[in-house]
Order: C-alpha cells, then structure tokens, then sequence
C-alpha cells in the first residue's frame, strides 16, 4: 500500500490547487435576470438584484418575449431619468441575451419600451473585482449576505479535497 501513496502521492496536491480555484472565485455565475420569472415587468429588480453578489465575469441572462421588452445597459443619468435619447452603452433585443459583466463597475440596465423603465423594469448593479461584491440600487442598501455563495465553493472544495485524500489511500 505505501507504494501506492509514493505513486499518488500528488494528487491530493492537485486537489488542493483545484479547491483554491474554488475558493479564490475563478469560477463565474450566471444570474437569470428576475429569476424564474425572467425580464417581465411583473418583477421587482430593485429586489432582484439586491439577492446576488455580482463579480467580474459573472453573466446576466435576459429571457424575455423578443418585440415586448429589450435590455439596454445605460448609463447611471439614463437610469435614473429613464431617457434613453442619450446615455446607452449597449443595446439587446434578442429575447435571450448574455451579457458578460468584463469589469468592476456600476452597470446600469433599463427596458426601453415605452413605459417600462419607469414602471420598474430597471435595475444597477455593483460589479466587484473578487469574491467580495455587492448590489447597489437607487436607494443605498446594506451589504447583502454572501455566504451562501461562499459555503457552496468550500463546501464543493472539502468534498474535493477529501475525495482526493480517500481516493489516494485507497487505489
């Protein structure tokens, strides 16, 4: 048996550097925006977006029905006015866009359908380099609980990890 653990030795070593991965956040999410009930101006984003912490890579997903809604990534003036005659970044109108979050920023989304941004169909976001983040919306909030998120990467990382260590003591 010893020359078995001589033999895999190292792989509990490249556990440990897969479960670091883990844990240092390398892996990004994917958020559908609004949840189950998707880019629908039923939904409470202001609410939505306070629920996740958002870091750089992470992708929002926009499902909605193509010609009822868009998505437009505005500016924090746009935002607020709901006037998209100046101030929009980018612009989605697939019914089914991914729109990957590339830095630490504010990022800033609205409907463009006449009368959705005001109704509620907006929303800002805080987008963190890390795993530490936060939302932000027009109104300051306290910073939301990430330890869930947080849990769920240890967590996969110990099951990992002793994964490794049964798996070399036992082949």
């Amino acid at each position: 048996m010893e020359d078995k653990i001589v033999r895999y030795g190292s792989f509990p070593v490249i556990i440990f550097m897969i479960c670091f991965l883990f844990l240092n956040g390398t892996v990004s999410e994917v958020y559908n925006v609004g949840d189950e009930n998707g880019w629908d101006s039923e939904v409470d984003y202001a609410s939505w977006s306070e629920k996740y912490n958002f870091t750089v890579g992470d992708v929002l997903e926009f499902k909605y029905n193509r010609g009822q809604h868009n998505a437009f990534e505005v500016t924090e003036s746009t935002y607020r006015t709901c006037d998209t005659s100046t101030g929009v970044v980018s612009k989605y109108e697939s019914g089914e866009d991914k729109v990957k979050l590339n830095e630490a920023k504010k990022y800033w989304f609205v409907c463009n359908v006449s009368g959705h941004c005001l109704g509620g169909m907006r929303f800002g976001i805080d987008v963190k380099a890390g795993n530490s983040s936060s939302t932000t919306n027009l109104e300051p909030i306290p910073p939301p609980n990430s330890g869930s998120r947080a849990f769920d990467r240890w967590s996969l990382g110990l099951y990992l990890f002793a994964f490794g260590i049964l798996l070399s003591l036992f082949c």
